[in-house]
């Protein structure tokens, strides 16, 4: 969990990558063809900004199809907005936030620059309670909870990740998303956006056993696409109800609905429960208790009653980890069997 965040946003290139050419990249004879001039947008934040550490939880590992950094410091993602398909790249340059964007959604995703970037958080209402969250909030001035406004993008993934290592569900994603979502508009040929609901619903139950994700969590993920629009109607709701309405939705419980809410809406308090790591290192860092459990991490978080996920959060960037003495989780490939 910790490695979604700031330390693993420092590296900024991407291994593997698809031969594929997006749309438009190259005509018939194999010349290529320039991409169609984006459509682009300035916004100058009124407080610090770090765009790497603001973005980087919607990256799912180094290879994510579907995000990336670039050698100069810009952030690309391809997103499925409600318009179609759509490819943004932000770059900060001297306290201006320079963003352009490709493909049907381009419109869609330059109006919600802004609450990307955190332009609807409210960090101020946020008061440290102990030493380590506070020397973690000053260094990090620049520290904002995002908003997507999208639901599918942060839940799929998030299913992907329930009860298996980082590294399987990494994988899974990639392999996913390659094979079955589309190459994005744009001039990058290595970004894919995520299969539309259809697509999801049409891919071969062999296609997920190739990726290594068992029958539970493809199915919850076949339960979700179905109800495709209920799902992106939460983003209009406040948290709460949002994550009451995903959990109707069999094989989606209390962790994978905080894990979409806190992407989605930005939600201070969407603290995620049930994660293996999350109660001990909060317990280790905050009270020196390595065997934290749900329990005692809420008690621990009371002050921050309202703003528990940032809390969260900042502990997780305040690189105070216990030890390891345990083996890590087995990691069982399933598309061996």
């Amino acid at each position: 969990m910790a490695g979604r965040f700031e330390p693993g946003m420092r590296r900024t290139t991407v291994r593997g990558g698809d031969g594929r050419v997006p749309r438009g990249g190259r005509a018939p004879g194999g010349v290529p063809r320039p991409a169609a001039p984006p459509r682009s947008r300035r916004w100058t934040p009124p407080w610090p900004l770090d765009l790497p550490l603001v973005l980087g939880p919607l990256r799912r590992g180094p290879a994510d199809p579907t995000f990336r950094i670039s050698p100069d410091g810009a952030v690309w993602r391809a997103s499925r907005t409600p318009e179609g398909p759509g490819t943004l790249r932000l770059a900060l340059r001297g306290g201006t936030v320079e963003a352009d964007a490709w493909g049907e959604g381009a419109d869609w995703l330059l109006e919600r620059v802004p609450e990307l970037l955190g332009a609807a958080d409210a960090p101020e209402e946020f008061t440290p309670r102990h030493r380590l969250v506070a020397a973690s909030r000053h260094r990090r001035p620049g520290l904002r909870l995002l908003r997507t406004g999208l639901v599918l993008e942060s839940l799929i993934p998030s299913v992907l990740e329930q009860k298996v290592t980082t590294d399987e569900a990494y994988r899974a994603w990639r392999l996913l998303v390659r094979g079955h979502g589309e190459p994005a508009p744009g001039p990058d040929s290595r970004l894919h956006v995520m299969p539309g609901p259809r697509t999801w619903a049409g891919i071969p139950s062999w296609e997920w056993h190739r990726a290594g994700v068992d029958d539970k969590r493809a199915s919850t993920v076949l339960r979700a696409v179905r109800v495709a629009h209920r799902m992106e109607e939460a983003a209009s709701m406040p948290p709460a109800e949002a994550m009451t309405r995903l959990e109707r939705v069999p094989g989606i419980g209390p962790w994978t609905s905080a894990e979409t809410v806190q992407r989605s809406h930005g939600a201070p308090d969407a603290l995620t429960l049930g994660d293996l790591h999350l109660p001990r290192i909060v317990g280790y860092a905050l009270a020196g208790d390595r065997d934290a459990d749900d329990a005692a991490m809420l008690d621990l978080l009371e002050p921050y009653a309202g703003q528990r996920h940032r809390a969260a959060r900042l502990v997780l960037l305040s690189g105070r980890t216990p030890p390891r003495r345990e083996p890590k989780m087995r990691r069982v490939d399933i598309a061996r069997w």
